[in-house]
């Protein structure tokens, strides 16, 4: 009668260990999915910042190019796109993210055509407002960078604990997928050609 006690008593606390290992396994990695969902809407949060500041923008170089049509409008045209591309964070794929970058890039090669056209006006590269929207512009593409590396750190770590075993027995017990990363886009590895 004792030995069956014994035996009970040694059953209940591996299942109890089993259950604990298994319950902290788990939360721990829907708090680092959490964290890389976190990390992807400050990603489209500073995205959304450099979105905002281009209406601002626009205006200040059309008071000075106002025969710059077709420039402003490709610029208007890229950020609608580029708002109008969002991804829930439950849902992120390698697609989505690629079509969001392509969304975006669209917007950053906009803004580039920009930039040339405001080199041909010296009085508009001299205004307060258009140097402020500039630098804070600047700013918001750092901040990008920035977001999109500690994103893509974020699910890195998260992938690398759904990968390692035994968590991964876990992990595919309760569905936990990869989550993609932010790639730079196709040619960024080679430099740019200047030509004068």
């Amino acid at each position: 009668m004792k030995r069956n006690w014994i035996i009970i008593i040694v059953i209940l606390l591996l299942v109890f260990i089993v259950y604990g290992w298994v319950k902290g396994t788990y939360n721990d990695m829907i708090i680092q999915s959490e964290i890389v969902d976190k990390q992807w809407a400050d990603v489209e949060n500073v995205y959304q910042r450099r979105a905002d500041l281009i209406p601002n923008l626009v205006a200040t170089v059309k008071g000075y190019a106002e025969h710059e049509k077709e420039t402003l409008e490709g610029v208007v045209n890229a950020r609608a796109k580029a708002t109008s591309t969002t991804i829930n964070a439950d849902n992120l794929t390698p697609q989505k993210i690629a079509s969001f970058q392509k969304a975006q890039d669209g917007l950053s090669s906009a803004l580039s055509k920009l930039m040339v056209v405001v080199e041909r006006y010296p009085d508009l590269k001299a205004n307060t407002n258009f140097l402020e929207l500039q630098a804070q512009l600047e700013g918001t593409e750092n901040r990008i960078a920035v977001e999109r590396r500690k994103f893509n750190e974020a699910a890195r770590s998260y992938n690398t604990s759904i990968k390692l075993f035994p968590k991964n027995m876990i992990a595919n017990m309760f569905g936990f997928e990869k989550k993609p990363y932010f790639k730079s886009q196709e040619g960024s590895e080679e430099a740019p050609k200047v030509e004068f």
